[in-house]
């Protein structure tokens, strides 16, 4: 879960079952963006964000497990149930070098 992704998303979804973990529980608010792509390749994670700069870095062609982009402002329900559903269907090998739009 990207920082900039509101701490209510993240605790709707682990209230409904689901592996989350933070950039900030990983210590990496600092870090370069592609770091976190990195990161969340070796962990075989999908990086759920609101920050555009992601889309930018899939363009380019950088190797990730899968983005999940919210724009700015997209309301907490919203997501939670956008992200559930993601969850539901998709399996991480579908989200290698995909990304779903909230």
């Amino acid at each position: 879960m990207d920082e900039h992704v509101a701490k209510s998303v993240t605790e709707g979804l682990r209230r409904r079952g689901v592996d989350v973990v933070t950039v900030q529980e990983l210590g990496l608010q600092a870090a370069e963006d592609q770091q976190h792509l990195e990161r969340a390749a070796q962990e075989g994670r999908v990086v759920v964000t609101q920050d555009t700069d992601f889309l930018r870095l899939h363009a380019a062609g950088i190797s990730h497990r899968g983005i999940v982009y919210a724009p700015q402002q997209t309301p907490v329900p919203q997501m939670l149930r956008g992200l559930m559903l993601i969850h539901d269907v998709l399996t991480s090998e579908d989200m290698i070098h995909h990304v779903e739009f909230l």
